[in-house]
């Protein structure tokens, strides 16, 4: 699953998390061989009737069987031994708590296989998980509802009584009724459609049978919907399917999904295990898209792009969502975690070789050094936080689970897996691989099996290190020391744990394995020297350097760690921020460490001020946006102070150069990532008060709405931002309507991020309103809330307000989900004071929002840690700030 893009990470004293509920795991004395399931939803009612008739094995005499079962009503139950009499269910026990059912027989089932039939209806809910409905409009503008399905993590047990843990697997053989004007999709392909007997406006579409394969795993749409389709080099069939009339938007999608297919058989060396794939866009979706064997489902802005009118950074979202499903269907699907304690391999797997996959397919993405922003500095900011959580978590109710669709999960996941790739190499690392996937395949692993078939692979020790780094939580901070003597370099090197209040300084700190490689200043892109870490401290000589030659340690910002440097090692490093000589990445990475430590008040702010204004001349789009991003984090901590506008003057001086150097208009032989460069810098400039940058937006609106000259893609999240951000309710309402003509949902969330941008406080309540309207898609409500609370102190405090006075439907509409913890985070994360992360902890303390515990600690963490840095660096930021631009004496 991709749980969509998250906010920037998160910090608080340490409460013990709350008592776990009981758990207990499904008995195994019947377990399934096959469902037959036939399923007949009523897109008018918004119910469905299904019938059970699943093969089971009785391992175990028993009177009962307990199932997995929520929100549906048993009608009949019975159960035929093999070549014996029916017996029926003489009760039905709900335990509603626990989202299982017992049924009782009057007497016991004995040894062997048998066949359970259930007949039992159930609701198509408005809860994006389950089998539930979702809203779209016809071309003629019609409202209409598709059924949908959403299982991960725990909810097939809403659409059929089953065995709903992922090491119960099992075939399906699935039907649906539905209206003959649908289509009707699931895993495998049709193999059979036949009028209804008893209503002729109804057919019955028989799938083939599926392998075997996990409940969660499982799907099916019934909708309205168009399709393209193409072939996989190794002959499997794909199509993308799109809301109706709106194929054309499905082409980029299947472009990606026919050269990943091929890409993924040979990294893995394993044929892709199924006939067909199906991609499709639901309109109603929580997360970003979902892995489901064979039909796997996507938010629309996840999977559509229009030539015309989607920006680079969307086709850049689609190919790494695209690359990431696909990757499950062998990681994941084919081999499946064993319990959701392994959760994290599924999804940081995924998350790391979805960049691998996006790499082959457009090597000019630079698509890692983007990782090393959005995945790897997010990783690091949220583990250092005292209320993170190690990779690999033990689950055990349901509701657990959801909260471990995280930061850590994915991005860590991906980043530790990045690094143990690059301590393997790719040659072993694909032998392991595939002996990994031959030997589970159709079965179930947890991540000791990998660390196994890697280790025999590569003949290191893999479980050793890696333990290090999926059983604890955090990371280290290496500390590192030199010195000259004769031609010879002496490092001195040691770890501990880094802390985001500063560094760990009790009795029992945890070590870890650090796979640490160090290059020099004579060749940057080249490793010289590779140690692995094992112990609190060590010494390295580097043998033939010159006293001028500089050092630096985890080229590549592969290493999952955070480094600080003596001085004068910083020093010397400088320069290579200046010329260019260090790489892109590493350029990213220093900065990136130093302001996380001056976070944590182990040195001063002003320092990494003046490192980023050594940036002036730095040409790369993804370094840009890491040093765009702390910037904000900056700006954002000092909206607490009476001189914010100081700050933005910081930031319009080093926009302004690369401002003047893009300018408006794409040149000759651009490429995406100049696109991508252009819209961060205009954004920011305009943002931050840029007047020439502000008054050509204006004019740029004024003839996008007036129909003169349309806005490029490219261009228009940072006009709109730009002229929201110094509009008035004239602008707004212009923006609202913009946003009930756009046809594509991309340009709605497009206008629903930077709607928040507006300052005054009466409009900024009308966005508010506006994010629980039936205009904004349910999923898309956070981001317009999240918008407000992002842009401004009295956005923030407003959009708190607004949480607490809508928490009632708010929480109903998400509740259990993702989407709860991402709205409590997004709102609440940037405030600065003590007293407000008592507040946020109490009301959470009345509200109950079992999924995000973890995250509502995490943010009364970092309300604390924004408060001890305001007060801690203010005045030092304030006076450096006054001092750049008082005039030489």
């Amino acid at each position: 699953m991709n749980s969509t893009v998250f906010a920037s990470a998160t910090r608080q004293n340490t409460d013990t998390m709350p008592e776990r509920r009981p758990f207990v795991r499904l008995p195994t004395d019947v377990y399934p061989v096959n469902y037959g399931l036939c399923l007949k939803p009523d897109l008018i009612d918004f119910t469905f009737e299904g019938k059970l008739e699943a093969i089971v094995k009785v391992n175990l005499a028993t009177n009962q069987i307990v199932m997995n079962c929520a929100d549906i009503d048993i009608i009949t139950a019975s159960f035929v031994p093999e070549g014996g009499e029916e017996i029926n269910a003489t009760g039905f026990n709900y335990q509603n708590e626990d989202e299982k059912v017992t049924l009782s027989f009057p007497s016991a089932l004995q040894k062997g296989s048998g066949t359970l039939k259930i007949d039992f209806v159930g609701e198509l809910n408005d809860k994006m998980k389950g089998f539930y409905r979702s809203k779209y409009a016809t071309p003629a503008g019609e409202i209409r509802y598709a059924a949908v399905t959403q299982f991960e993590a725990t909810d097939a047990r809403r659409a059929f009584p089953c065995w709903d843990e992922p090491a119960i697997k099992a075939t399906f053989d699935i039907s649906l009724i539905v209206p003959k004007d649908r289509v009707a999709l699931s895993n495998m392909n049709v193999i059979d459609r036949k009028p209804h007997p008893e209503d002729d406006s109804l057919l019955e579409v028989k799938f083939a049978t599926t392998p075997i394969m996990s409940t969660y795993l499982v799907a099916f749409v019934i909708g309205e919907y168009d399709f393209v389709e193409g072939q996989s080099s190794d002959g499997v069939t794909v199509r993308v399917y799109t809301p109706t009339g709106k194929a054309e938007q499905g082409k980029f999608a299947l472009e990606v999904a026919v050269k990943t297919l091929p890409f993924y058989n040979d990294y893995f060396n394993v044929p892709y295990p199924l006939p067909k794939i199906d991609l499709i866009a639901i309109a109603d979706f929580a997360a970003g898209a979902m892995e489901n064997w064979g039909l796997v489902t996507y938010r629309e802005t996840a999977l559509l792009i229009d030539p015309k009118n989607s920006c680079s950074s969307s086709r850049q979202w689609v190919a790494l969502v695209v690359g990431h499903e696909l990757a499950h269907q062998w990681f994941g699907n084919l081999v499946t975690m064993e319990w959701w304690t392994h959760l994290w391999l599924n999804e940081g797997f995924a998350s790391w070789i979805e960049y691998l996959c996006v790499d082959h397919c457009f090597p000019d993405y630079d698509i890692w050094t983007q990782f090393v922003s959005a995945d790897y500095t997010r990783a690091l900011d949220l583990d250092a936080l005292d209320n993170s959580h190690p990779i690999e978590v033990n689950v055990g109710h349901p509701s657990e689970v959801d909260e471990i669709f995280d930061a850590i999960s994915y991005s860590k996941g991906a980043s530790v897996i990045r690094m143990l790739h690059n301590y393997i190499g790719d040659k072993d690392f694909r032998k392991g691989m595939h002996s990994y996937l031959l030997k589970f395949q159709h079965r179930n692993a947890a991540t000791e099996d990998l660390w196994d078939c890697l280790e025999q692979a590569s003949g290191k020790p893999i479980a050793l290190v890696m333990r290090s780094w999926t059983k604890q939580m955090g990371f280290p901070i290496i500390v590192v020391d030199q010195e000259q003597q004769g031609d010879d370099r002496i490092l001195k090197i040691s770890q501990k744990k880094f802390c985001a209040s500063g560094p760990h300084n009790g009795e029992d700190c945890p070590n870890w394995m650090v796979p640490i490689s160090i290059c020099t200043g004579e060749d940057p892109g080249c490793t010289k020297l590779k140690v692995l870490l094992d112990s609190p401290e060590t010494t390295i000589t580097i043998n033939n350097i010159s006293p001028d030659q500089w050092v630096k340690i985890n080229p590549g910002t592969v290493g999952f760690y955070r480094i600080q440097y003596s001085s004068a090692m910083l020093e010397g490093l400088l320069p290579g921020i200046r010329d260019l000589t260090l790489l892109p990445v590493d350029r990213l990475g220093l900065q990136n460490d130093l302001f996380s430590l001056s976070r944590a008040g182990m040195i001063s702010t002003v320092e990494v001020l003046k490192l980023m204004e050594a940036f002036v001349n730095e040409p790369n789009y993804t370094v840009w946006s890491d040093l765009s991003c702390n910037l904000g984090v900056l700006s954002s901590l000092l909206s607490h102070t009476d001189f914010h506008e100081e700050i933005q003057e910081f930031i319009r001086d080093l926009f302004t150069p690369i401002g003047l150097k893009l300018g408006w208009e794409c040149k000759q032989g651009e490429g995406h990532l100049d696109a991508l460069l252009r819209g961060l810098v205009l954004g920011k400039l305009g943002k931050a008060g840029h007047k020439p940058t502000l008054e050509e937006a204006r004019r740029r609106f004024k003839d996008h709405v007036e129909g003169k000259q349309i806005l490029s893609a490219d261009l228009r999240s940072p006009v709109y931002l730009t002229v929201l951000k110094h509009g008035d309710s004239a602008t707004l309402d212009t923006m609202l309507k913009l946003h009930k003509q756009a046809d594509m949902q991309e340009e709605k969330n497009r206008i629903e991020r930077v709607l928040g941008a507006i300052s005054a406080p009466d409009l900024i309540q009308k966005v508010l309103t506006f994010a629980l309207s039936e205009d904004v898609r349910p999923q898309d409500t956070v981001s317009v809330i999240g918008g407000v609370a992002g842009s401004s102190k009295h956005g923030r405090k407003a959009a708190w307000k607004f949480v607490k006075d809508n928490w009632e439907e708010l929480h109903n509409r998400y509740q259990g989900g993702f989407l709860i913890s991402r709205l409590i985070k997004l709102s609440v994360d940037g405030f600065a004071i003590d007293k407000m992360a008592a507040e946020v902890k109490s009301f959470f303390e009345s509200h109950q929002a079992p999924a995000a515990e973890r995250t509502v600690q995490q943010c009364c963490e970092n309300i604390l840690l924004n408060a001890a840095w305001l007060k801690r660096d203010a005045d030092d930021i304030h006076q450096y700030l006054l001092k750049r631009k008082a005039p030489p004496v």
